[in-house]
């Protein structure tokens, strides 16, 4: 008798070996129609797999992460087949999942077009109404690599070629397509329901830009026409949010193939990089940290001695000078502990918490590049904090309800915690690794957050907490870090005198809040749609004539307004007033200030809001109590 038990502590008999796909029908045929693939003992597997022990089972479905997971892989497979059905002479690489959806990458002798994507989503629907059988085989790498050489897949050829002798080889087959796989995959075709190819790019080999460029179609997949729709519309509504055309048409930055990968701000762009910049030196100043600066150019032989030379030395630019080699600083991390280590510290005078806007440089592969969101040059709101052992939970935990409130400041309400565990290629010893990453998760629960594990996902120096945003689209962000580590201080001679006059090696906490100021600008662009808040917003008003006769009002008005203080500018142009209010609300500005005779006269302005309100008739005093109020909210409850 075989004994299967379901999440809900039920248990089910059976009388000998069952498959995931009949444990699904014995509950119910809803169910077992529904029912994707399966959870046994853990680990995910198809509907057709065979328990032969007792166990415990899940069923998954496409309302589950894991089932949408499956449907995209399937999703992935099923394209392939409709291409080479279409395109015969179309070779099939390498097609993962990802966010939201899957890509799969061809070798053709031309470029697709909108129309091919068209056409292969039409025979995708074909080959799905089908409901061709998905089934699982294992062969041999010898057998496996005759196969494709045969069907002319060389990179397939090339794959399994690197693929270790002992490793068992797993195909998946539905009519005529047949795929090298780890799986699982859903029972057949028919199970993919809703879904839509969303665009082609082109993408090398392997991403080695030495290899062969190859053509990357992308698409998702969901459980029903109802998901799919909402994502869609939340793909349309990101294009119309992308911070490239807001950055243009709000003349905020721009970028320029002279200096890939850097930032060109204009005045307004750079308004919004101060007032960053301010709030966040503000809060800095007022939770105990110091500002420094420390050099752009650092001799290679101190980033060998930190350990990031070996490990990021492709992604360094160097320069040479006085026959000596220098590294352009990467990250701001050892250089901090350079300004530590002038003269000798007591365990009295920790924690220290040193911060820095620090200017840093990564050579990104340029197909990597992405407006402001992945450049090579970016400004991190960087700081790092020495303290004893005894110290760092508490330090954590501070940093965690400072971060939150930040965060809420900005209009993200909702963050989410990942623990980041050791890498595979990392220094420091398993013990000190073993302390580091308890004293992170001991601060997590602490505060009693929900977070989760990311395995192997930690820094090579040290594990750390990640906090990612939601912005008003459900896309999530990674911005803010808490790294502990054990190791660099040592590696850079770092010492304190401990209370029994001992030298010790202090704790390192590597923290950031917005990270890249940068990509948080293209964040905060997407999320608000360029329509910023109003302490964030680099014009907060813009006063407008009707006729030249209230020019000097409109001049007095906003230099009253600038001497408070207010982002103000002025309008005096000879254009209709009904066309400069519909230009400047284009332009997103908070408040316009129209100014007639009537106005003039009396001292006043009449106020307008952004929505298209009309606020009536005040003082500038009056309104820049108004003004004040909403500069207050922050980015909180908009």
């Amino acid at each position: 008798m075989l004994t299967v038990t379901l999440p809900d502590g039920a248990q089910k008999q059976f009388e000998s070996a069952v498959t995931v796909h009949e444990v699904a029908a014995s509950i119910g045929a809803g169910l077992a129609g529904a029912a994707l693939a399966g959870r046994v003992n853990g680990e995910l597997v198809d509907t057709s797999h065979v328990i032969e022990f007792d166990a415990t089972v899940a069923i998954v479905t496409g309302k589950d992460d894991d089932g949408l997971e499956v449907l995209r892989h399937s999703c992935a497979h099923l394209m392939a087949q409709a291409v080479q059905r279409l395109f015969p002479t179309a070779q099939v690489t390498i097609g993962p999942t990802i966010e939201d959806g899957f890509y799969y990458d061809f070798a053709y002798d031309r470029p697709f077009t909108p129309e091919d994507l068209e056409r292969i989503e039409k025979e995708m629907s074909a080959l799905a109404a089908q409901s061709q059988t998905v089934s699982r085989s294992v062969m041999s790498r010898q057998a496996a690599v005759s196969l494709f050489e045969e069907k002319g897949e060389h990179y397939k050829v090339e794959i399994l070629k690197r693929i270790p002798d002992a490793e068992d080889l797993s195909f998946y087959q539905q009519g005529d397509f047949v795929d090298l796989c780890r799986g699982p995959h859903v029972p057949d075709t028919g199970r993919i329901k809703a879904f839509k190819l969303t665009k082609v790019a082109g993408a090398y080999w392997r991403g080695d830009s030495n290899n062969e460029m190859l053509q990357r179609i992308y698409g998702t997949a969901w459980g029903d026409k109802k998901a799919l729709k909402d994502y869609l519309f939340r793909l349309e509504e990101a294009e119309k949010r992308d911070h490239r055309k807001l950055g243009k048409r709000l003349d905020l930055f721009h970028t320029q193939e002279e200096a890939p990968g850097m930032v060109f701000w204009h005045p307004r762009g750079w308004e919004i990089w101060q007032t960053l910049e301010r709030y966040i030196r503000d809060v800095q100043n007022q939770h105990g940290y110091q500002e420094i600066r420390t050099p752009q150019l650092v001799d290679m032989s101190l980033w060998e001695k930190s350990g990031h030379a070996d490990k990021f030395g492709d992604g360094m630019f160097a320069v040479e000078s006085d026959s000596r080699t220098y590294a352009i600083k990467p990250m701001n991390c050892p250089c901090h502990v350079q300004v530590f280590n002038q003269g000798l510290k007591s365990y009295r005078d920790l924690p220290i918490r040193l911060a820095e806007f620090g200017s840093c440089h990564r050579n990104e592969p340029s197909g990597t590049l992405q407006g402001i969101m992945r450049v090579r040059g970016f400004v991190q709101d960087d700081a790092h904090i020495f303290c004893r052992e005894d110290q760092v939970q508490k330090e954590v935990t501070d940093f965690i309800d400072v971060l939150s409130a930040v965060y809420r400041d900005f209009g993200f309400d909702e963050i989410i915690i990942r623990l980041s565990t050791r890498p595979e290629q990392r220094v420091g010893s398993d013990e000190v690794w073993d302390r580091a990453e308890a004293a992170l998760a001991e601060a997590l629960d602490y505060k009693a957050l929900d977070w989760q594990t990311l395995p192997g996902e930690g820094a090579f120096y040290g594990p750390k907490i990640e906090f990612s945003l939601k912005d008003c689209l459900g896309r999530v962000w990674q911005c803010g870090t808490m790294q502990v580590d054990f190791s660099m201080p040592g590696r850079l001679d770092a010492q304190y005198v401990a209370e029994d006059g001992s030298r010790q090696i202090p704790v390192m906490l590597h923290r950031a809040m917005l990270g890249s100021f940068e990509r948080f600008i293209g964040i905060l662009i997407e999320h608000y749609a360029g329509e910023f808040p109003v302490w964030l917003a680099p014009v907060q008003a813009m006063v407008l004539n009707i006729t030249d006769s209230q020019a000097d009002y409109v001049d007095e008005v906003t230099a009253s307004l600038k001497t408070a203080g207010v982002r103000v500018a002025s309008d005096l142009r000879n254009e209709k007033v009904g066309f400069k209010i519909r230009e400047h609300t284009m332009q997103k500005i908070p408040y316009l200030l129209v100014v007639g005779d009537r106005e003039r006269e009396a001292g006043q302005v009449a106020v307008r809001a952004r929505s298209g309100e009309d606020l009536g008739t005040m003082s500038v005093a009056a309104f820049l109590a108004v003004l004040r109020k909403d500069e207050e909210k922050k980015g909180r409850m908009l």
